[in-house]
This record gives C-alpha cells, sequence and structure tokens, in this order.
C-alpha cells in the first residue's frame, strides 16, 4: 500500500549536495537507474526489431531483396534519431515517470503492426517502410533516459552512470537478437514463427510501464526548454562531438541492425541453405552487440579517470584498425569468389571488435558533454547554483541532439551497405569507407579536444573551452581516486 501511495514528484533535486546524496539520495538515483535503464532496453529492442524480422522473410516469399532488406533497416534507424530531438525536453517538461510510462507504452503500436504485418506475406514493400518507420519510436527513449539520468546524478560519476544507462539500453538489441535464435534454432525461420518474438515483446513493454509507475520518480525542478539545445548548439564544440557520435553510436546501431544480414548473405555464398544460413547469422549475429553493449560503461568509466577526448581518440585508432581487418576479410573473399572458412572467421572477429570498441568509445563520448559545458559555465554570471543548472540543462539538450545525430550514422551504415551490394554484389567497397571515415574521426577528436592552441589562437574563452574541460575531467579524475581510496 505504501508503495502505491507513495509521492512521485521530487520538487527539488540537486544532485552536488554530497550531505542529500549520502542520506538517501544515491538510493532514489539507483532505482530510477534501474526501471530507467529496463525501459530503454526495451525501447532499442523494438528499434531493432526489424534486424530480426527480416531473417525470417525470404525473398521467394516477401519479395523483397538484400539491398531493400537493408533499407528496411534503415528506416527506423532514421526516424528513431529524429525522434530523439523532441524526447530530449520530455522529461523535463512532463517529469522523468511519467514520460517513461507513455513513451513505454507507446512501442505496443510498431510490436502489433509487426506482428500483424509479418503475418501477411502478400503485403507491398511500402507498407513494410511504413511499418518499421513506427519502430523508430523506440529510438527516442535514449533520449528520454539519458536526460533523465544526467539529473540524477552528480558530475564526478557522470561517466559511470550515464554508460551504464546507454549500455543497459543498447543490450536490447542483442536480447530481441537471441530471442529470434532460440525461435529460428526451435521453431524454425518460417514467417508465422516470428510472431513469437512480438508476443515477447507485448509482455515485456507492459512490465516496462507498470515498473516506471511504481518505482520512478518525477524531478520538477528541470527545465524543458530547447532553447538549452540552441545554446549548446553555439558551442563550436558541440558539433565536433556530434560527429564523433556518428562514428560511434553510428557504427553500434548501425552494424547491429546490418551485422545478421552480412553474416546471413555470407553464410549463403559459403553454399550453405537458406534455413542454415539464418540459423548460422542469428547465432552469431547478438554476439556483437551484445559485447558492445556490455562495454559502453566501461568506456564511460575511463573517461571520468582519463577523460572523455583521451579515451575516445584511443578508440578510434582502435575501430579503423578494427574496421581495416573487416574490409580485408571482405577482399579475400571477393578475390576467392565466396568467402572460405579463414576469411568468414576473420570477418567476425573484425566485426565483433568493431562493436567492443564503438561500445567503449560511446561511453567516453557521453562523458566529453557534461565536462564542456561544466568547464563553459565558469566564465557565466551568477552563483555555483545558477552556473551548475545551467551546465546539467545544457548538456542534457546536447545529449539528445547528438543521440539524434549519432542515429544517422547508422543509416549512413545501412545506406552504404545497401549501395555497395547494389553496385558490386559485395559489402567489400563499404567496409573501405567506413576505415576512412575513422581516420577522421580520430582526426577531429585530437584537433578539437586535445591539440594545445597556439597563443594567438587562444582570443576567445567563450569558445576556446576544451582546455577547460580537460583541467575539469582532470578535477574529477582526482576526486574520484579520493573518494575511492
Amino acid at each position: 500500500m505504501k508503495l502505491l501511495t507513495r509521492n512521485r514528484d521530487i520538487e527539488h533535486w540537486d544532485a552536488e549536495d554530497t550531505e542529500a546524496w549520502e542520506a538517501g539520495g544515491k538510493h532514489i538515483a539507483r532505482r530510477n537507474l534501474i526501471w530507467s535503464v529496463f525501459a530503454e532496453h526495451i525501447g532499442f529492442s523494438v528499434w531493432s526489431i526489424w534486424s530480426v524480422m527480416v531473417l525470417f522473410m525470404p525473398a521467394d516469399v516477401f519479395g523483397i531483396d538484400t539491398a531493400g532488406k537493408f533499407f528496411l533497416g534503415a528506416v527506423p534507424t532514421l526516424v528513431g534519431g529524429f525522434m530523439r530531438i523532441p524526447y530530449t525536453v520530455a522529461t523535463a517538461k512532463f517529469g522523468g515517470r511519467n514520460w517513461t510510462i507513455f513513451s513505454a507504452l507507446a512501442l505496443l503500436v510498431p510490436t502489433l503492426l509487426t506482428l500483424y504485418f509479418i503475418n501477411q506475406p502478400g503485403t507491398s514493400y511500402t507498407t513494410f517502410l511504413i511499418v518499421a518507420a513506427f519502430a523508430g519510436l523506440g529510438g527516442g527513449n535514449f533520449s528520454s533516459s539519458m536526460s533523465n539520468i544526467n539529473v540524477f546524478y552528480p558530475q564526478r560519476l557522470k561517466g559511470w552512470a550515464l554508460g551504464l544507462n546507454a549500455g543497459g539500453g543498447n543490450i536490447g538489441v542483442p536480447v530481441i537478437q537471441l530471442i529470434g535464435l532460440a525461435v529460428i534454432a526451435t521453431l524454425g525461420n518460417a514467417y508465422g514463427n516470428a510472431s513469437v518474438v512480438c508476443a515477447v515483446y507485448l509482455v515485456l513493454i507492459a512490465v516496462a510501464a507498470v515498473g516506471a509507475a511504481l518505482f520512478m520518480d518525477n524531478v520538477r525542478n528541470q527545465k524543458a526548454d530547447l532553447s538549452f539545445m540552441i545554446t549548446a548548439l553555439r558551442v563550436p564544440q558541440s558539433w565536433a562531438i556530434a560527429f564523433l557520435y556518428i562514428g560511434t553510436f553510428g557504427s553500434f546501431i548501425g552494424y547491429s541492425f546490418a551485422f545478421g544480414q552480412v553474416l546471413q548473405l555470407n553464410f549463403k555464398a559459403g553454399g550453405a541453405t537458406a534455413a542454415e544460413a539464418a540459423l548460422h547469422a542469428a547465432s552469431i549475429a547478438f554476439v556483437g552487440p551484445l559485447l558492445g553493449s556490455l562495454a559502453r560503461p566501461y568506456g564511460g568509466k575511463w573517461a571520468d579517470r582519463l577523460g572523455g577526448s583521451r579515451v575516445t581518440l584511443y578508440m578510434f585508432g582502435a575501430m579503423t584498425a578494427a574496421a581495416a581487418v573487416v574490409a580485408t576479410a571482405s577482399t579475400l573473399g571477393d578475390a576467392a569468389g565466396r568467402p572460405t572458412g579463414a576469411v568468414l572467421g576473420l570477418l567476425i572477429c573484425g566485426f565483433i571488435a568493431l562493436f567492443v570498441i564503438s561500445g567503449i568509445a560511446n561511453g567516453a563520448v557521453t562523458k566529453i558533454i557534461p565536462s564542456v559545458f561544466e568547464a563553459k559555465s565558469r566564465s557565466l554570471p551568477g552563483d555555483a547554483k545558477t552556473r551548475a543548472a545551467w551546465a546539467q540543462n545544457t548538456s542534457g539538450a546536447l545529449i539528445g541532439f547528438v543521440g539524434a545525430i549519432g542515429a544517422l550514422g547508422g543509416v549512413g551504415i545501412n545506406l552504404m551497405l545497401r549501395s555497395s551490394y547494389a553496385a558490386t554484389a559485395s559489402a567489400t567497397t563499404a567496409f573501405w569507407v567506413f576505415t576512412t571515415f575513422y581516420v577522421v574521426c580520430a582526426a577531429v577528436c585530437f584537433t578539437v579536444f586535445l591539440r594545445r592552441p597556439s597563443a594567438p589562437e587562444v582570443t576567445d574563452s567563450d569558445v576556446v573551452v576544451e582546455a577547460e574541460a580537460l583541467v575539469l575531467e582532470a578535477e574529477a579524475t582526482s576526486a574520484s581516486s579520493t573518494a575511492r581510496a
């Protein structure tokens, strides 16, 4: 009874108040984090549901070729990216608990549509594109969840908390793929069996909504104002962060949608039947997104210690190497006429490395955001609380924006793969393009956040904030080390 009558509104929340945090604030934050993660997790699963559905859609039954299936995966990625912008301010306007309940229940729409149309093989391709677009609702959940958790946690713990929140949500991708694998392994890949996957998520959506209603809270001293996003975008470093997020999160979500199809095509090219190729692909496809999701919190944790920009730079170097491995494997497969066992092994290892590294980089880039705006706030007028509120609201708004822009990277990956297969019947060209892009990302990260500007360049403290951000990260690292000691 106490649970049902508990006041769900918190009129004032100050995560930087250490005394209040230790007196019980950290327990409130943890409870909201747990259910935020769960709801976001289900959102990611529904967002990526078509990466599983296409495994149940043979071309001779549905009439959709390889290029068409990649585009089918790109549509929800695109819609989900755009949904992230309004979702960013939704928790502040309506309350974190209230919006989580609503956004969870909204996932019933794409799930029910998918359940119906996956059993209608005569449906037009345009209709399938529209149904897939509704799955983009799940993509918006990330931004509302991240903005909400950004409020609950202090600066010294944001890297870990935001990384855990995002990583727990990202795991929704491999989990739905695991469920798809279980269905294919036990019942087969006939299109009617895809209904089981949808049915499971109808139940989980209900659990997410009920859990949010019972255990989450609304923080009422947040400001729901898109002007903070405009303010954030006036800082040049914001655009650099958005670009880097295309390379990190965009890679994760793009590969998550495409990995199963790439594997299925390679297994078929290697001589497997359609059913065998679907089973083999499903048995491997979930591993990359799973490991990438588990790695993301550690990217945030390492960023808390070493600095988000440094970790991000190291990870882009590693992503370049991993992408080159994938491209080399694909090139060798093309030269041999079909992918051999060794080539497939190299391709899979390179892809899984990309997932893990992009997950770490995700957490690191997210940490840069609050650090930059905390540093920026130091030059603003007003007292410490006013500056802290500005930094929190502005960084929260930017998290939603970079999440939207980052999702476009996933669209780009699917469209590039579609174009590559349509033009050459191979993904090799796309893989070399991805490799080159990571080199560019590393260069941008170094130039904007790590290169020490020369004296003549330092003329406007409102523009040059990266040095301040590095100082702040160093201070946060020292504080975290002292706290652990």
